[in-house]
């Protein structure tokens, strides 16, 4: 299960950069950032840990802008505006999620994470 999300006023931690792999490496199925090479299971352990913390924090992410573009295009205000159903639909989510990913994305443009007591967000 992810971590949660860094409240807003506190910093992120930056996780491990995840570096891109040649074009030759990506298209082996048994090549995997290179993990497959490191003999060592102390070193093995301490890459594959960094790239799990990465990944999740590349997740979170992303799920922060998935919810913040839901909220934009169910904007009442916008003339284009989306249902949660065509929302869902776009991004195959069911329509309950869709719902909440909007929600979510709401609290997120006002400056609450979603996590614990609303904090504003000072960035």
């Amino acid at each position: 299960m992810a971590e949660p999300t860094p409240h807003r006023n506190e910093p992120r931690r930056r996780p491990a950069p995840l570096l891109f792999e040649p074009a030759a490496a990506a298209a082996d199925p048994e090549h995997f950032f290179d993990l497959e090479s490191i003999d060592d299971p102390r070193a093995l352990l301490s890459r594959a840990t960094e790239l799990t913390h990465a990944f999740r924090a590349a997740a979170d992410r992303a799920v922060e802008y998935q919810a913040i573009a839901a909220a934009q295009l169910a904007d009442p205000r916008r003339f284009d505006r989306l249902t949660a159903a065509d929302i869902a639909e776009r991004a195959e989510w069911t329509e309950d999620y869709a719902r909440k990913m909007v929600e979510f994305g709401r609290d997120l443009m006002r400056g609450h994470d979603g996590h614990g007591p609303d904090t504003v967000d000072t960035v």
